[in-house]
């Protein structure tokens, strides 16, 4: 991973710390147990799983358990949305109100997170800011107004703790589009990803901490090889639209022979719109992309570390009037760096109020969880945040731990001003990964009062006290 400026970009397959290493062992040995089926050309047309819905800015979504099929010989039994994986795609309009009813058919309370939009506490959907919950075999209805516009999404709130069949461990996600209110379009075709790992397991860290592993991973809910093909013609430009839904796994994604120009992440324009050979995304984040159509083949757009993409994570590019075996070449490095999408002279801006948070963790003890901690704090006990109406907060992640963590805040964004003391502008997220003994600094403009959680996304971090709550003065 390259935010640091002083780190070297690593190879596709070499691990990177001890945890990876054990990741990357159990996942080729998954790979060799469950050999990927060979691709066989079906001549189908694309068929994405995302019904184009734009007449109506009324939804109703289902939770309830359903048996997903991976592929035909891998099914999962898990909590989803209106029986599909990744539940519907949710198209609304900036600045038109939306109602959305959540029905809940399990047989445990659930709540639904609208990740990315700025709206009031109660339609947010997490329950230490106050959002209720819904009640086994309850209902809800919630009426927002969608702000800001760009590629959100919506996901399930509840913690898991040791349960891996609860959160983001489970289907319960899907993808929000928010359309602004012109769309001029610079794409011939816009299609969705959704990453996800499946069957999480513990396993055993060399310091004899837990950590979680999955025995395979997806694209739109199908392993490589069981979906349709992403269909293109030379010459085209296509739009990809990124989500990486893992529970806890930071994805990296090449497509051999071409590049991604990436025009916005977390839903917001990016100050460069820089072309890269590869993606990272940590858990949570969104990127849109452009790819322009010109090297003709059959391609994998998948995983750039083979363990993962030989357990599933990868989909099919095939240019018209092009067949055969999909074919793959790994990147050279790996390479990502916020900084390569900010302008290209930082705006400084002078903060109103500087607020330090420190991460750290606490080993618990052979066969446990570590317990990660905020200033010294874990929650619920973590000290509140105060927020000033107006004001801009500069936040300073200081990650003094051996783990990369993805933070989110919730109902807000923040702009990323400095990278290991670099400083920048122009890149908005609400998701950022702070790498291992490394410091971000982003500010927040505190304009949408009340309860704001701010958490790590990574499910077992956040699960393990690694929360704390804003709140407006």
């Amino acid at each position: 991973m390259q935010d640091n400026p002083q780190a070297e970009p690593m190879h596709p397959d070499s691990p990177t710390n001890r945890r990876q290493f054990l990741r990357g062992a159990a996942l080729a040995a998954a790979a060799i147990a469950a050999p990927l089926k060979a691709w066989v050309q079906t001549g189908q047309a694309n068929s994405p799983p995302f019904p184009d819905n734009t007449a109506s800015q009324d939804y109703r979504i289902e939770i309830a358990e359903i048996e997903w099929e991976l592929s035909p010989h891998k099914k999962v039994r898990t909590a989803a949305y209106d029986g599909q994986i990744p539940g519907r795609l949710l198209r609304l309009t900036e600045g038109k109100p939306a109602t959305i009813e959540i029905v809940n058919r399990l047989d445990r309370p659930e709540i639904v997170h609208w990740h990315g939009q700025w709206i009031p506490v109660a339609a947010d959907g997490a329950m230490e800011e106050g959002s209720p919950m819904i009640a086994p075999g309850g209902q809800t209805r919630i009426t927002f107004t969608p702000k800001p516009s760009g590629l959100h999404w919506y996901h399930t709130h509840v913690p898991a703790r040791r349960n891996l069949k609860l959160g983001l461990y489970s289907g319960q996600f899907g993808l929000l589009q928010v359309e602004p209110r012109t769309n001029p379009a610079r794409y011939d075709q816009e299609h969705f990803l959704v990453l996800h790992d499946w069957e999480p397991y513990f396993a055993s860290s060399d310091d004899g901490s837990q950590v979680v592993q999955y025995v395979c991973g997806s694209i739109n809910g199908r392993m490589l090889g069981y979906d349709s093909p992403v269909q293109v013609s030379e010459g085209q430009r296509v739009l990809f639209h990124i989500l990486n839904a893992s529970a806890t796994e930071a994805h990296w994604l090449a497509l051999p022979g071409h590049h991604f120009q990436v025009i916005a992440m977390d839903g917001s324009p990016v100050g460069n719109e820089a072309k890269v050979e590869t993606l990272r995304l940590g858990p949570a984040e969104r990127i849109s992309a452009v790819v322009a159509m010109d090297t003709p083949g059959v391609w994998i757009l998948g995983e750039a570390r083979t363990a993962f993409r030989n357990t599933g994570m990868g989909t099919v590019v095939e240019y018209a009037g092009r067949a055969g075996k999909p074919q793959w070449t790994a990147p050279a490095r790996l390479q990502w760096d916020y900084r390569a999408f900010a302008d290209a002279v930082p705006v400084i801006r002078k903060p109103d109020v500087t607020v330090p948070l420190v991460f750290s963790s606490r080993f618990q003890g052979h066969g446990a969880l570590d317990r990660w901690m905020i200033n010294g704090k874990s929650f619920p006990d973590t000290d509140p945040v105060i927020l000033k109406e107006g004001l801009r907060h500069r936040l300073v992640f200081d990650n003094r731990s051996m783990d990369d963590h993805p933070v989110h805040i919730h109902r807000h964004n923040f702009e990323l001003v400095s990278i290991q003391g670099a400083a920048m502008s122009g890149v908005y997220k609400d998701v950022v990964i702070v790498e291992a003994r490394t410091k971000v600094e982003a500010d927040l403009v505190a304009t949408n009062p009340g309860n704001t959680l701010f958490h790590c996304h990574q499910q077992d971090h956040m699960d393990s006290g690694f929360m704390a709550l804003f709140v407006y003065a």
